[in-house]
């Protein structure tokens, strides 16, 4: 027998994998990739290739010039530098 709990989680599983279609769909078509298959993209994104020498697709140390991932060059950026910058680029006032 399933409890009343068992069956909410269920729910909330289906409810999630269909969430995650939908939006995939969405961007396929925006993207204009055809759709046959569309419970395809509960587990594969609709804007991977799947080709590895692809500079979006691909490992970053084997595709890109600098071979250092996103998070690495964060990692290592010099945090004593004050980079204190407006989203627009200009710098605030001084006070």
């Amino acid at each position: 027998m399933s409890k009343e709990q068992d069956k909410f989680k269920h729910s909330k599983r289906l409810q999630k994998d269909e969430n995650v279609i939908k939006k995939q769909i969405k961007i396929a078509k925006s993207a204009g990739i055809d759709i046959t298959e569309p419970h395809k993209f509960a587990k594969h994104h609709a804007s991977d290739c799947g080709n590895t020498e692809c500079y979006l697709c691909g490992n970053p140390r084997k595709t890109h010039k600098d071979k250092l991932t996103v998070q690495e060059k964060r990692l290592f950026q010099d945090v004593e530098k004050i980079n204190d910058k407006h989203s627009n680029g200009t710098r605030p006032a001084d006070e």
